[in-house]
């Protein structure tokens, strides 16, 4: 692999295992698992947060590997994954220390966040909720293929946009996605939440064709579609989580 610019281990995402991750040129990464998992993604920068230490269970200040995702975005958004991993999303040309600046003073923040994720995981585990096996996430994704395109072609004319490619996705953390170029992707889970709610994140991603970000212009154009559109937040805020932790 002679375009190789960069190499480093890490831990593996899916099977705890060692992730070798192979930069290649200077805007893609191949993560490469000894047991063969492969993920492709952007290159993940290192970025001084909270970092949540598996092994003495303890939240310590250091830097850490971060996934760093840049595009179009006119602001930074932070999310803590429940797997209790970091991703930035940032402008395309906003500086490192800038980033640097702007998550350190949002310490507070994650760490709150991480702590809420972690009872929230001891909730679930009292609870000894079934996870879904990979037939029941076959069985999800071929009701979503054939649901949400239907919802998609519906609200799209409410809406008033159009859309590119639309693609259903087990994920872990999100409940869906549009690119820049208007490809839609949604998480086959949808099927487990009510009719409601599935068709709140179609909304949702429709008006990113409008607006692509979250500013007040963004949720307006939710609001003319859905006027009740909050009620669908609240309900993801308090109960997607037990959805995606059947998933993990």
């Amino acid at each position: 692999m002679k375009n190789i610019v960069g190499a480093k281990e890490n831990v593996c995402p899916h099977c705890q295992g060692t992730m070798l991750y192979i930069k290649i040129n200077k805007a893609k990464v191949i993560s490469q698992c000894k047991c063969g998992c492969t993920i492709d993604g952007r290159i993940k920068d290192e970025v001084r947060v909270w970092s949540y230490d598996p092994i003495t269970k303890e939240v310590i200040n250091s830097f850490m590997e971060v996934r760093l995702i840049r595009s179009n975005r006119k602001t930074l958004a932070i999310q803590v994954n429940p797997d209790l991993s970091i991703t930035v999303r940032a402008p395309r040309y906003a500086s490192k220390r800038e980033i640097d600046r702007i998550v350190e003073k949002n310490e507070a923040w994650i760490h709150k966040h991480i702590e809420k994720i972690k009872k929230n995981k001891a909730e679930y585990d009292a609870l000894n909720i079934k996870k879904i096996t990979p037939e029941e996430i076959k069985t999800l994704a071929e009701q979503a293929l054939k649901l949400i395109p239907q919802r998609v072609e519906y609200f799209a004319r409410q809406v008033g946009v159009d859309y590119g490619r639309i693609t259903i996705r087990n994920k872990k953390t999100h409940w869906g996605s549009c690119s820049s170029k208007g490809n839609l992707n949604f998480n086959c889970l949808l099927m487990l939440a009510p009719a409601e709610i599935l068709d709140y994140v179609v909304v949702h991603e429709l008006c990113h064709r409008k607006e692509m970000n979250h500013s007040k212009a963004f949720w307006a154009e939710v609001e003319k579609v859905l006027p009740d559109y909050r009620e669908s937040v609240q309900w993801l805020k308090e109960k997607g989580s037990l959805i995606m932790r059947r998933n993990i």
